[in-house]
């Protein structure tokens, strides 16, 4: 089942495109607009288009992980829409191995567009001047990308969880497609915004799987960057552009990350569970 829903995926063009839709419009957005507007007080800075063409892909990561998942879990809608559930669930499968296989490819496509968005950022970054990420960073990251999608997939699921039909789940993934980019500080780095909305973006749980990417990804150029800087300098980056989270005073770390998007998943995929078996009753 989980070969047949990935199957269908890679096959729909139109949802693999949708999927990353969201990324296609922060590079475009960055490229064209967003680029010089961010980096416009800091053009003096040494290895500046290292540093924030990293800071960059690891938004993107944040973002593909939650838009990928849910192209992938369209086929759950596709499915229920056409009715096609009703032959499954009077099949002699078991309903857990049929709630099985949307979570297992939807985890697959997102690792999968994840890791692919990591090499061919990777190779923008290093066309662009940079360095490629060390071995320890790059452990980091593919781990980093496991959880974010863990995390990310269990939200999108319980969100999914409630749709019935086609339209709800294309207007919906329009609308989470267009936020996330705001959500996770991608288009408006987060120092930018009013404290009401930083607050809501702290408490949203894929802000936390950006920071985790930010903070991995810009170390090594942050290190060229900052280099006889004074320290207040470097929190003050890591501050405004979401890199980290300050919480009275006291700034986040990738152990609070990785905690935050552990125990998201564990939360989103209870309610998850508890909502599908709620309306089978």
């Amino acid at each position: 089942m989980t070969k047949r829903n990935l199957k269908l995926f890679f096959r729909d063009r139109g949802a693999v495109f949708f999927s990353l839709l969201s990324v296609l419009i922060i590079i475009a957005l960055y490229a064209v607009f967003l680029g010089d507007t961010i980096t416009g007080g800091m053009k003096d800075v040494k290895g500046v288009d290292f540093l924030m063409n990293s800071w960059v892909i690891a938004g993107i990561l944040a973002v593909i992980s939650m838009t990928s998942t849910l192209g992938a879990l369209g086929i759950m809608v596709e499915d229920r829409a056409g009715k096609i559930m009703k032959d499954f669930t009077v099949s002699p499968l078991k309903r857990g191995s049929l709630a099985g296989s949307y979570i297992f490819c939807a985890f697959a496509v997102g690792v999968i567009m994840s890791l692919v968005a990591l090499v061919v950022g990777e190779i923008f970054i290093v066309a662009s001047g940079g360095e490629v990420l060390s071995a320890e960073n790059m452990l980091k990251v593919v781990g980093g990308i496991f959880l974010s999608v863990l995390s990310s997939s269990s939200i999108v699921l319980f969100l999914v969880s409630f749709f019935k039909s086609r339209n709800a789940f294309t207007t919906a993934s329009t609308v989470i497609g267009t936020l996330i980019g705001f959500l996770i500080g991608v288009y408006i780095p987060i120092g930018s915004l009013p404290e009401a909305v930083q607050g809501v973006i702290k408490v949203f749980p894929v802000s936390y799987s950006a920071s985790f990417f930010r903070t991995v990804m810009t170390q090594q150029p942050a290190a060229v960057s900052f280099d006889g800087a004074p320290a207040g300098m470097l929190k003050e980056f890591n501050t405004e552009l979401g890199v980290q989270f300050e919480f009275d005073g006291k700034m986040t770390t990738l152990a609070v990350c990785v905690i935050v998007m552990v125990v998201t998943a564990a939360v989103f995929y209870a309610l998850s569970i508890w909502n599908l078996s709620r309306k089978k009753k």
